[in-house]
């Protein structure tokens, strides 16, 4: 297995970052099309840390959120990252092989085709919310497509950085795949490296500034990013069904998830019903209270920004209906219910991230579609009622992506791409979204000895022009 010295946190500033770049572009120019057989070896390496890190990185995800519970740690990031791993692993032959297409008969007797090349060395931009599995599941996708890569993990996760950057170092070369920690100062620094592709999740307000940095080297860029992801609750919907599943997407990770559902929406009639139902759906996840299987807020920061947010919401007029016990000291935010959320408080402005659940009274289903096309597009959109609405829902409005009578689930699918539109995001990963997102798609046209093409290049006479003529009739 490769060794290489790992990167230290004191060897984050731009020259190290520019000499790590350096060797890793060297790297792949002397290996631009790597074989099967490495890019299984090196998903398979990626696969075997997380299987063989469990203890450590549940301890230091742990210790960087001040407490997570490991059950979801081992859930929501290392099988997520084992899972795409295999994934890939049983995929790859098919995603590397070559796209046939059909040649038209004025070209013919050539034959043409689509190749998937990587595109190099690709960076990739990770956050604290998931900071194993968002780190972890695009440098598979890079791999596999055969790109060599570079990870910035978050400095609000140091323990699970130190973790990654430790364990990938017994793994791989620093040529393959490396791990720089720092500071924001690393990070721009970082994001201005001249890669081939990169990768960022996070906030949209930091995308944008990574998209600018990406195109003064007219890097491509993929955006993860996030938003107000509404749950549409429908007229005859099972109102139990909905909040079990909206309660177990909001409140894993103490809502701190891109995709958790943002804002609820639902009819005056069922608003009541809806709050006891979901006050149900609470003391079923967490029998014991919040003491377990609930994560602490990451940093003292974001539960200030949370605690502000339901201060503006109660001084507007909101019902502010806690549903479990919270402990500041320990940075416990417990679900909380903001019932008759209205357009002018912060939190149906922003991204909540977090425990907050606004629930937003509606006239009908036309009324809640207006008002979720009347904001920015979310990553995620969620439909409770039956597939005849929800068709209707998701032709109506625009989303990154979509789950049906459930929440976050269409994340976890292999094959379906995730992403987001607008200010959610641009491009999309998972699956052979992801290998593409790591390659280029080149498309190659192979001709003949004798070729038709021939007879229309010059000098132009009356061939070219019975010849054109033909073809002008064939198209048209």
């Amino acid at each position: 297995m490769p060794s290489a010295a790992p990167i230290s946190p004191a060897a984050g500033g731009s020259a190290s970052l520019d000499a790590r770049f350096a060797a890793q572009r060297d790297a792949f120019a002397r290996e631009p099309y790597p074989t099967l057989r490495v890019r299984r070896d090196r998903v398979a390496r990626l696969r075997a840390l997380v299987r063989d890190e469990v203890a450590r990185l549940c301890d230091a995800v742990d210790a960087d959120f001040g407490r997570r519970p490991a059950q979801e740690t081992r859930l929501a990031e290392l099988h997520v990252v084992a899972a795409e791993a295999r994934h890939a692993l049983r995929a790859l032959p098919r995603w590397m092989h070559r796209e046939r297409v059909a040649t038209p008969w004025h070209l013919q007797p050539a034959h043409a085709f689509v190749m998937r090349q990587p595109v190099g060395v690709a960076g990739i931009v990770s956050p604290w919310n998931y900071p194993v599995q968002l780190a972890l599941a695009p440098a598979v996708a890079a791999l596999a497509a055969g790109c060599r890569a570079m990870l910035k993990p978050s400095e609000l996760a140091p323990a699970t950085s130190a973790v990654l950057r430790e364990a990938i170092a017994r793994r791989f070369a620093a040529d393959e795949l490396a791990v720089a920690e720092g500071d924001a100062a690393v990070g721009r620094a970082f994001v201005a490296l001249p890669f081939d592709h990169l990768f960022f999740t996070g906030s949209t307000a930091v995308g944008r500034e990574v998209a600018l940095a990406a195109a003064r080297n007219l890097t491509p860029v993929t955006l993860e990013l996030g938003g107000k992801s509404p749950a549409l609750i429908a007229p005859g919907a099972d109102l139990s069904l909905a909040a079990a599943r909206i309660a177990a997407g909001k409140w894993l990770n103490a809502g701190q998830t891109c995709i958790a559902p943002d804002y609820v929406q639902i009819d005056a009639a069922r608003a009541d019903a809806l709050v006891a139902a979901l006050r149900d759906a609470v003391a079923t996840l967490y029998p014991e209270g919040l003491a377990r299987d609930y994560a602490s807020i990451v940093s003292p920061r974001h539960h200030a920004r949370l605690a502000a947010l339901a201060a503006d919401a109660r001084a507007k007029g909101a019902t502010l209906v806690e549903l479990g016990t919270a402990d500041a000291a320990a940075r416990v935010f417990p679900p909380t219910l903001v019932v008759g959320a209205e357009a002018s408080m912060d939190a149906m402005r922003e991204e909540i991230f977090g425990p907050l659940l606004p629930i937003e009274i509606v006239r009908d289903e036309a009324d809640a579609l207006a008002r979720v096309n009347a904001r920015p597009h979310p990553l995620a959109f969620y439909y409770f009622g039956n597939m005849r609405g929800a068709t209707a829902a998701l032709r109506a409005t625009r989303a990154g992506g979509a789950t049906v009578n459930d929440t976050l689930w269409h994340f976890a699918h292999p094959e379906l791409p995730f992403g987001g539109i607008g200010a959610a995001g641009y491009g999309a990963y998972h699956g052979e979204a992801g290998f593409l997102a790591f390659s280029h798609r080149k498309p190659v046209f192979v001709q003949r000895r004798l070729a038709f093409a021939r007879a229309l290049a010059p000098p132009y006479g009356a061939r070219f022009e019975r010849l054109l003529a033909l073809l002008d009739r064939f198209n048209g």
